[in-house]
């Protein structure tokens, strides 16, 4: 792992800051009912654009992204490109006009980037078509040079394309210089660490942790680590990593998470991811404060890769957090003789094994 080490000390800069990780105060959890669960809203920025998308009318994307430039909100420019490529894969149109008459605008540009992305993503012949969306990234990362957004998409496209570690890496100094605390790009940074080191997880949750000491507070890039325990509790192979490692990205995230609004629907891909890992720790209280927090708002991620429908899985384990607080359920680590064998839902699989107290990946 020595040029792995030597690569990740490369695309971090550390900054002293101390960890905090405080249990969530004690409330009375009145979660929403489960007809007013929402998968996948857009804010109150976002529903406009698609609104206006739907009926064919790009005016109103348009506006939204210039105003996330003017501004340089590249996290909610992030979220929005995204969204908005995602409503263009089966409604085009609205996108084609806007690139018609506004050939060289950056937003349409860089919906288009990637859109291009997503589509050959998802095909048998995503190498080869990723190389034939190359310009595409190109052309969006110069049409505005202070965007952080066109280079968060081509470190996709790298991991997608299996690009170098050199590649990368030059990349990857292009997007930082550009937002050094951007957590798109570290979110695809990690993720192509992942891809390229299968079962590095110390390492990745070495880049992970020192993101997050280097963030402002309130960045969602402190809560990096989280990811990568989850990709950790997820996956099939590699060493153990310890418990209080785990704990220690999930507190973080919990200390994050504390600082972001409540019942607002951009914080809540973060809260049901966190919600997720808690879950696999068997930390139900700390479980239950997140799902009041996130509110009405479940997201398709991570709820989609244990089931077909993630809406009803979200509902799902829901259900069985209340339940285990209901009844007592300790968190993991403490005597659960109390509550009895019953008393634990078994929502997402076993999250830890036998030996000495370390998490293993309950499914892949």
């Amino acid at each position: 792992m020595v040029d792995t080490m030597a690569l990740l000390h490369a695309f971090t800069r550390t900054r002293g800051r101390g960890r905090t990780g405080a249990p969530p105060p004690a409330v009375v959890v009145v979660l929403p009912t489960d007809d007013e669960v929402l998968l996948d809203a857009p804010d109150e920025r976002l529903g406009p654009a698609l609104v206006g998308a739907a009926a064919g009318d790009h005016r109103p994307a348009a506006g939204l992204l210039a105003g996330t430039r003017r501004e340089g909100a590249w996290e909610h420019r992030d979220r929005y490109v995204r969204h908005l490529a995602a409503f263009a894969r089966s409604r085009p149109e609205w996108l084609r006009d806007w690139r018609a008459l506004d050939p060289h605008d950056p937003d349409g540009l860089l919906v288009e980037a990637q859109l291009a992305v997503d589509r050959a993503w998802r095909s048998p012949a995503r190498l080869e078509l990723l190389r034939e969306v190359s310009p595409s990234i190109t052309a969006a990362a110069r049409a505005d040079d202070r965007d952080p957004v066109p280079w968060r998409l081509a470190l996709d496209h790298a991991r997608g394309a299996r690009a170098g570690h050199r590649y990368f890496q030059e990349l990857w100094e292009a997007a930082v210089r550009r937002a050094p605390h951007h957590y798109g790009c570290h979110a695809a940074a990690l993720r192509y660490l992942a891809a390229s080191w299968h079962g590095a997880h110390h390492e990745c949750l070495d880049f992970a942790d020192r993101a997050a000491q280097d963030a402002p507070d309130g960045s969602l890039t402190q809560g990096l680590p989280l990811w990568a325990a989850f990709a950790y509790l997820t996956d099939g192979c590699g060493p153990e990593v310890p418990r209080e490692r785990l704990e220690a990205a999930a507190d973080r995230a919990v200390a994050l998470s504390a600082r972001l609004p409540a019942g607002h629907s951009w914080p809540a891909e973060l809260r049901n991811l966190l919600a997720y890992v808690l879950v696999r720790l068997e930390r139900w209280p700390d479980a239950l404060e997140q799902l009041r927090l996130t509110g009405p708002y479940a997201t398709s991620f991570p709820w989609d890769r244990d089931a077909d429908d993630p809406l009803g899985r979200f509902l799902e384990v829901r259900q069985r957090v209340r339940a285990a607080v209901g009844l007592g359920a300790p968190d993991a680590g403490t005597d659960s003789s109390a509550a009895g064998s019953d008393a634990l839902p078994a929502a997402l699989g076993p999250p830890r094994s036998e030996r000495g107290g370390r998490v293993r990946f309950g499914d892949h």
